[in-house]
């Protein structure tokens, strides 16, 4: 008799906790809270957009001009460099070798030249003596010709040496270009920002995902702005711009325009939003201000507002009935 009491009772059961689970897993979750408020904009009307606080020269991405092993770094980060200042040297054992052998070949080609020079005068001489023969029965007209042949073979022999020696004093030029290449200066006053390549490690010319090092005019930051190409419309270039540092909404500094970039290009800084278009296009726009106002380093991003004018509905509507009226 109780046998057939049970499975009524666990399908009760089992009914009841699946009810349970049903109702207790579409409470909704408690957003948890963020670490940090968001920064909000001081405007009534406002355009918002993404910056990433870089040097005033841009971030300067140092290569290399030649592939070869690095034999000494001369900076370090944070270091102040002057345009023209060594930032590291390449191995140059191989160019001086060769540099060797071009200025010996030049030491030869001088001493070819001081040859060719006594040979023509010397042959030059012997013509001279046989054109100021006046009887020309004591000097044969074969004798006279092979005198003046001579003298010209021998100034087109100082020419050639003398060309031979322009040609080698270029390869000696050509050498100490190469060599001085091998040392990589900086381009611009600037700090160096970083140092990826160390001694013995090899140097690899053309593009780089990772620069070997990075240079950049630290005297003034700016900060390139990502603005929307649908807000691009209301962006005005004597509008106000706030910019407050990504994590702490208290640190926050005026902008002044520095210029703007009018090649709308692919957005690179992608915020992860569910809504956002991989495929947006944004207008770059760049503002300055004193590294001294605000504790933030080149690379941070910030949130920036820039002011706009309101084109709300109600007020195109009010316009274009202001339009209408002084036409009447």
């Amino acid at each position: 008799m109780q046998i057939k009491y049970i499975l009524p009772l666990l399908a009760v059961a089992g009914f009841l906790f699946a009810a349970y689970t049903v109702i207790s897993g579409n409470k909704p979750v408690p957003v948890a809270k963020a670490v940090t408020e968001p920064a909000s904009a001081p405007f009534k009307s406002f355009i918002a957009g993404a910056g990433i606080v870089e040097a005033q020269s841009q971030n300067i991405a140092i290569g290399t001009p030649l592939p070869e092993i690095v034999k000494t770094v001369a900076v370090k980060v944070g270091d102040q460099v002057k345009a023209g200042a060594p930032l590291f040297y390449l191995d140059d054992r191989d160019t001086r070798a060769i540099l060797a052998i071009k200025i010996a070949d030049l030491a030869k080609a001088k001493a070819d030249v001081s040859v060719a020079k006594a040979t023509f005068s010397d042959a030059k001489s012997l013509s001279d003596l046989a054109e100021a023969v006046t009887d020309r029965r004591a000097i044969s007209s074969e004798e006279l010709l092979r005198r003046r042949n001579a003298m010209l073979i021998a100034k087109a022999r100082l020419e050639s040496a003398q060309a031979l020696v322009q040609q080698a004093e270029a390869g000696v030029a050509d050498t100490e270009t190469t060599l001085s290449r091998l040392v990589v200066r900086a381009p611009v006053d600037g700090e160096v920002l970083q140092v990826n390549i160390r001694p013995g490690e090899f140097a690899q010319a053309g593009f780089l995902n990772t620069p070997l090092l990075v240079l950049g005019n630290l005297d003034q930051l700016h900060v390139r702005v990502d603005i929307d190409e649908n807000d691009a419309w209301r962006f005005d270039k004597n509008s106000k711009a706030v910019a407050f540092l990504r994590g702490n909404r208290r640190f926050k500094v005026d902008l002044t325009l520095a210029y703007v970039e009018p090649y709308v290009v692919p957005k690179k800084s992608l915020t992860g939003d569910s809504t956002e278009r991989v495929d947006t296009r944004v207008l770059q726009a760049l503002y300055r201000f004193d590294r001294k106002q605000l504790p933030v380093y080149v690379g941070q991003q910030m949130d920036v507002f820039i002011e706009a004018q309101d084109y709300s509905p109600s007020k195109d509507s009010d316009n274009r009935q202001d339009a209408k009226g002084s036409s009447s």
